[in-house]
């Protein structure tokens, strides 16, 4: 599911750069109700950036999307920003490309892996065989992180809603998520992980943070909470 894309020009300058997926929709939206200036929001769907959507200029070095509507809108933001690319950018990323854990999870991704009861393995969710697939699922998300470390970015990403849909595989979410968190990690980004606020006992996402319609996204009240660890994060 892709929210409508929004531009926010704001009247003072902005605090940060938003990109990514539907994900993004509820953190935008927190943001405009507590009046904090920021540019960006969803560019796309969680599955658009997980393999590979981007390209690097030959000549000056910057980050090119492959999707041309992506493109537009970012070049719409940058210009919003004063800038002509992201080497240019003077504000924090906020960014929640690559963690739609769920899609990596669906479950008849991992059907071959399965025991004779049906069940994913405690061990091969532990096994560097099963972060190598992960890691090969979203390898144009790890790529973007790559080039935005190499620019000097400071890039924060929130980790999604922990809801897992009938489509995908809970084990797999949760182990899938926590291998690309690792990664995301390695490369600098700072990983903003609200699930102890957010969770009950089985690690799911409670009701008061989820979006009533549909059965992946975060709610407004969840958008809040990372509104609000942004800021404490100095942005």
């Amino acid at each position: 599911m892709t929210t409508q894309c929004s531009t926010t020009t704001p009247p003072v300058p902005a605090r940060f750069l938003l990109l990514g997926d539907s994900h993004a929709g509820c953190v935008g939206r927190a943001a405009r109700q507590a009046g904090l200036p920021f540019v960006g929001g969803p560019v796309g769907s969680g599955r658009d950036f997980l393999g590979p959507f981007l390209d690097v200029d030959d000549g000056d070095g910057d980050l090119v999307f492959r999707d041309a509507e992506t493109l537009r809108l970012v070049r719409e933001f940058l210009d919003v920003l004063g800038v002509t690319g992201f080497a240019g950018l003077g504000v924090p990323l906020v960014c929640t490309f690559g963690l739609s854990a769920h899609t990596v999870a669906t479950r008849q991704n991992w059907d071959i892996h399965r025991d004779r009861h049906g069940t994913v393995p405690e061990g091969f969710l532990r096994s560097k065989l099963f972060a190598a697939l992960v890691r090969a699922g979203v390898r144009g998300a790890l790529a973007f992180y790559e080039h935005t470390a190499a620019l000097g970015l400071r890039v924060l990403a929130p980790l999604p809603p922990q809801r897992v849909p009938g489509m995908s595989d809970p084990a797999v979410f949760f182990a899938a998520q926590d291998v690309i968190g690792a990664e995301l990690a390695a490369r600098g980004v700072e990983i903003v992980d609200l699930r102890a606020r957010v969770t009950d006992g089985s690690g799911r996402q409670r009701p008061a943070f989820c979006q009533a319609d549909d059965t992946i996204h975060g709610n407004l009240a969840f958008g809040r909470l990372v509104v609000a660890e942004l800021l404490d994060r100095g942005l």
